[in-house]
């Protein structure tokens, strides 16, 4: 991660860091565990169909929001997610939906159908993002850049539901606005550093975040698809990634985190012999200890270690403490301005 900003030197600003402070933890403990913070009568009920996104309306609706993310386990694989009952209920009294689009939950319109309700509104990141059914890489919570969009449509949701409180949430949309600034800084200074990384992959779950990055993804695109969608890629894709890895035509061998089978292990087991770092990426956020955004500055920094130390990063690591520096830091700039 980039070096942090210090605090502004001065006496009223120090006054103002002090006296703030309590109000920074609130904030910290309701971005990085919504499941620890206390509610209130006029509570939106939010259901995200990924945690990611769910994460991101917790950010922004703090307090005034009960959020529940549906697939939020790291350990699992999202593509075999299967709804049940209790989430049929969630949905049915929900007051705000959110699912990524492109077939990859599908199931959240289902329920949606089969429990209409007039109050209840649904933001649908594809469609958020003009994006086409054809679209083949539905992992847009990768495009860190487009989150600005998601965060947006769930601030103006919250505030048609919850007038009262909207400069609440236009406050905390920009913070999370704010520390989407950070990351893209770091993306273009590792953009600028590094040259000519070429990575070999198993699906495309990080791909945008490596486009943006300026890292080549050399894995052909159908073995990608193949193993993303559960099928066997052809003997000829296998070979191209397995000689790839062989004869070190790569510097990173990156692989879904969630999703391991037999042909993973041996790419895995290929990149280890050829002594290539191998890096494991998440389709879900990572938890506990991470929101959003200290998740993407990890996968990153996961980048930078691999590139500059050869290091592999198979599991991220609990991270209360980086979320805590980035929260504390933003937060309480943003209500020192808006006492100034």
């Amino acid at each position: 991660m980039s070096e942090r900003t210090s605090h502004p030197k001065g006496s009223l600003n120090t006054i103002r860091a002090a006296l703030l402070a309590p109000l920074s933890l609130v904030f910290i403990l309701s971005a990085c565990n919504s499941s620890s913070r206390a509610t209130t009568k006029s509570t939106i009920n939010v259901v995200a169909a990924e945690n990611e996104y769910g994460n991101i309306a917790q950010q922004i609706g703090g307090r005034y929001v009960n959020v529940t993310s549906i697939m939020s386990n790291p350990n699992t694989d999202p593509h075999d997610y299967e709804a049940s009952p209790s989430i049929a209920g969630l949905i049915a009294n929900a007051g705000l939906v959110i699912q990524n689009g492109l077939g990859y939950d599908s199931f959240i319109n289902k329920l949606e159908g089969a429990s209409p309700n007039n109050q209840r509104t649904n933001i649908d990141v594809q469609t958020l993002l003009g994006l086409a059914n054809s679209t083949p890489n539905p992992h847009l919570w990768y495009k860190v850049s487009a989150m600005a969009k998601v965060a947006a449509a769930i601030t103006q949701d919250l505030s048609d539901k919850d007038p009262s409180h909207k400069k609440y949430f236009l406050e905390r949309e920009r913070g999370f606005v704010a520390s989407l600034a950070q990351i893209n800084r770091e993306i273009l200074k590792f953009k600028e550093t590094y040259h000519n990384i070429d990575v070999a992959t198993t699906e495309p779950v990080s791909d945008y975040l490596l486009n943006t990055l300026g890292i080549h993804n050399l894995t052909p695109w159908p073995l990608q698809a193949a193993i993303m969608n559960g099928v066997d890629p052809s003997p000829e894709d296998v070979s191209i990634e397995l000689n790839l890895l062989a004869n070190h035509k790569v510097n990173i061998f990156i692989y879904n985190q969630q999703v391991t089978d037999s042909l993973t292990q041996s790419f895995i087991s290929a990149a280890q012999k050829s002594h290539i770092p191998v890096v494991g990426v998440y389709e879900t956020m990572p938890t506990p200890g991470y929101d959003y955004q200290t998740w993407m500055e990890a996968e990153i920094k996961a980048l930078q270690n691999a590139i500059t130390q050869k290091k592999s990063t198979s599991k991220l690591t609990f991270c209360r403490i980086c979320c805590f520096e980035r929260e504390t830091l933003t937060f309480v700039k943003l209500r020192s301005t808006s006492l100034s």
